[in-house]
């Protein structure tokens, strides 16, 4: 049985997803859950539209494309495991130009260098076949995409934590971390109060405020966290069952996000979105309460200045689906003209940590720092929680192949096999 002490930072899905592994990797391991807000799953995780993506579009041989793969099948046995809901709805990439069915046969062969299985290229009578309110000249449809209720998972994997003997620490901010190569001392402002963790390896899931816990660490200033919100707006009762499965854009290779799509969520309801703007505030969920310091941060750096010359093309257009709801829609009637003139209500926003270096250039691929006693996901965008799972996987083995824990992290003794 392990006697080694780990503390993980952050309760969404990936630290939860991290503490479980390490209860299974280490038994007997004293595992600490540490997060600031009240409940689990209270950000990122919370705020997103529960698609569990095959791994389309991501770079073949990337960490992202392989753990993408690699978390679905365990995010799938997982669910069953729990009986929690994971709908296969399928989804349709769709293109409306000659100009994207270029990019989507490129999407194509990435997909099968990923080893996404049964995709195929459908023209305009294979798009109607399998969304009858769908239109496009052509499409990329994979039909083992599929949608969860992550917060759900989230959920279900601290209790795993904490039924193996792990404890969660809720309302409690990190403010200081020594980090030594023999261990980590963390410091935790909770309730008015200061008390100190001390951990034999701290691993930081902190995802909106990765890079200030990173620094805290001792980890570079780069990548830094620039928040980018995304609205979704949930369509009349009338609307739910419009679509089978998921409709989406092409990417548009000059803005480093998606697109307005529609996504249809386990508890049946339909959304679309979502816009991506920058948020004034990393946990400005509203869209009222105004980060100053966030927002300071962000205007500091040099990197996102260019970042934003690069980008103001789709940044005005962008703004204007912000300000019109109308407009945001009609994006979305693109691909579904019944759709036209449809009812919608804004739910609450989700806010993306993206990464960016100081070229100003947004990071694609996950992220991951170790320095000292402490393992740092500094970039874990979509598909992260897709992929929750199998990054817990590859952290936690890394962790198992250092000297002080081959013993109890390999495979072999203390391992799952």
């Amino acid at each position: 049985m392990s006697t080694y002490s780990f503390g993980v930072i952050g309760a969404g899905i990936i630290g939860a997803a991290v503490a479980r592994e390490i209860t299974h990797r280490f038994p007997g391991a004293e595992v600490t859950v540490l997060d600031k807000a009240d409940a689990v799953a209270a950000h990122q995780t919370g705020h997103n539209s529960g698609v569990v993506h095959a791994g389309l579009y991501y770079q073949p041989g990337s960490l992202k494309a392989r753990l993408c793969r690699r978390g679905v099948d365990l995010l799938h046995d997982y669910a069953g495991e729990k009986n929690l809901p994971f709908d296969k709805c399928g989804k349709i990439v769709v293109a409306l130009t000659p100009e994207e069915e270029v990019r989507l046969r490129d999407i194509k062969e990435k997909a099968l260098a990923n080893g996404v299985p049964d995709i195929e290229l459908l023209g305009p009578e294979g798009i109607r076949s399998v969304e009858p309110n769908a239109v496009g000249r052509m499409a990329l449809h994979s039909p083992h995409t599929a949608i969860i209720d992550y917060a759900a998972v989230t959920r279900a994997l601290i209790d795993d934590v904490q039924r193996a003997g792990g404890r969660v620490i809720l309302g409690a901010e990190v403010v200081s971390i020594a980090n030594r190569e023999q261990g980590c001392a963390v410091t935790v402002a909770r309730g008015g109060e200061q008390s100190i963790h001390t951990f034999d390896h701290l691993i930081a899931c902190a995802g909106l405020q990765s890079d200030r816990v990173a620094r805290l660490a001792g980890g570079a200033a780069y990548p830094k966290i620039v928040p980018f919100f995304g609205q979704y707006s949930q369509l009349a009762p009338e609307h739910r069952n419009i679509l089978n499965g998921l409709v989406y854009p092409v990417p548009d290779p000059a803005y480093p996000f998606l697109g307005v799509h529609l996504t249809k969520r386990v508890d049946g309801e339909m959304l679309v979105g979502p816009n991506a703007f920058l948020s004034f505030g990393r946990e400005n969920y509203n869209g009222w309460r105004i980060g100053l310091k966030d927002s300071i941060d962000v205007a500091a750096s040099p990197g996102f200045w260019k970042f934003a010359g690069q980008n103001m093309h789709a940044a005005v257009q962008e703004f204007g689906a912000v300000l019109s709801r109308q407009k945001f829609l009609a994006g979305a009637a693109a691909y579904v003209p019944s759709l036209e003139g449809a009812v919608s209500t804004p739910i609450t926003r989700g806010i993306r940590a993206q990464a960016m270096d100081r070229h100003g250039r947004l990071l694609d691929d996950f992220v991951i720092e170790d320095i000292g006693s402490a393992t740092l996901v500094r970039n874990a965008p979509s598909p992260g929680a897709t992929s929750s799972l199998a990054i817990a996987e590859h952290l936690v083995e890394t962790i198992g192949d250092h000297p002080r824990f081959t013993k109890y992290g390999s495979r072999g003794e203390g391992g799952r096999g």
